[in-house]
């Protein structure tokens, strides 16, 4: 015959845990660690997900900010455009046309000494030496019929008695159209 086990004491833990064989019960404490230590891995990695993700939006942020135009109101005084629209005027000369219609007007016998832009007047202002006044008032209108000038003016002359040649000094003034480019 075999024996019954006839237990009259209600159901509980202790009476589970009296029951369990010592392998089920290791297998299921080490069941319970596992389950704790991979929540707490997982809260661990969420907690830097978060900081990772709230960082990034800083630096998303920043970027941003950096990388927006900045748009100023800029004031320009009268005197600084004045100052400014002279500079580019003096930049924007024809100079190539200039030294052009200079250079094929010139003849080897007259020294050109100098050449002095004036941009508001669309002017050069030149000085050069003749030997005789004959080659001075052909070198005047040899400029003035340059197609590039509207009108050459001698301005002043004068005989340099210092050197022993005596060369005749003048200053003359080429204006050209205000439209050159």
């Amino acid at each position: 015959m075999s024996t019954s086990h006839i237990d009259f004491a209600p159901r509980s833990l202790r009476r589970v845990i009296a029951r369990t064989g010592p392998l089920t019960l290791l297998i299921g404490v080490t069941g319970m660690m596992l389950c704790v230590s991979a929540a707490v891995i997982g809260y661990g990695l969420l907690v830097k997900s978060e900081a990772r993700d709230v960082e990034l939006q800083s630096l998303r942020t920043r970027i941003a900010a950096r990388t927006q135009p900045v748009t100023r109101a800029i004031t320009i005084s009268d005197v600084q455009a004045n100052a400014v629209n002279a500079v580019v005027g003096r930049l924007n000369l024809p100079w190539h046309q200039v030294f052009h219609a200079v250079e094929s007007a010139t003849p080897a016998s007259i020294a050109l000494l100098e050449l002095t832009p004036d941009a508001k007047q669309h002017a050069i202002k030149g000085v050069a030496e003749a030997k005789s006044s004959d080659e001075m008032l052909d070198y005047i209108a040899r400029l003035g019929g340059q197609a590039f000038f509207r009108s050459v003016v001698l301005t002043r002359h004068e005989v340099n008695d210092k050197d022993p040649n005596k060369p005749l000094r003048f200053q003359f003034v080429a204006e050209w159209e205000r439209d050159t480019k």
